[in-house]
């Protein structure tokens, strides 16, 4: 299985966000990914849009915490209080997202980005995780797939078992 990571990459105006994501985005991005999307909302932007036109896969990590940030925008799972709209999502991501039951977090949107005027691009630094990092946002992720959709309680359970007494093992030996 590749481990390489998403390629990340962001464009900002006044309150809004753009997060472009290539390639596969995984458990190895995931850390990355969550610090970016903290820092941008601590920054005060409020409308997010991740681009997905060159985003082979996600698996679930990455979902979970895509789902995390969608929960944390939108904790009613309004529809019409989306804070994360999700551009040119494949049909694989759709279907993941229905699935799991996160879907209603996220505005689709099918077409080319629509930018303002005053977007300027930034590049976001890699926290370089570690391998407890990493675990702990994988075990956080699914931890939160559960929350969004109890369905997901049967398909995650073992999954945060293991990651838990991974997680325990290496703050141990830490």
């Amino acid at each position: 299985m590749s481990t390489s990571s998403a390629n990340l990459s962001v464009l900002v105006g006044k309150n809004f966000a753009c997060v472009k994501i290539a390639g596969r985005a995984n458990f190895t991005s995931s850390p990355d990914f969550k610090t970016l999307l903290a820092e941008l909302s601590q920054k005060g932007f409020g409308h997010f849009i991740i681009e997905l036109s060159e985003c082979v896969l996600m698996d679930s990590t990455f979902l979970g915490i895509l789902s995390g940030f969608g929960l944390k925008l939108n904790p009613t799972g309004s529809p019409d209080k989306c804070g994360v709209e999700l551009l040119n999502p494949n049909t694989r991501v759709q279907e993941l997202l229905e699935n799991l039951g996160a879907i209603h977090l996220f505005k689709i949107t099918i077409g080319a980005l629509q930018l303002p005027d005053d977007v300027k691009s930034c590049t976001p630094e890699s926290i370089n995780p570690t391998r407890e990092e990493i675990t702990r946002t994988s075990l956080e992720a699914h931890q939160t797939l559960m929350k969004v959709n109890p369905d997901n309680y049967a398909r995650f359970k073992d999954v945060t078992q293991f990651l838990a007494e991974d997680l325990k093992n290496l703050e141990k030996s830490s």
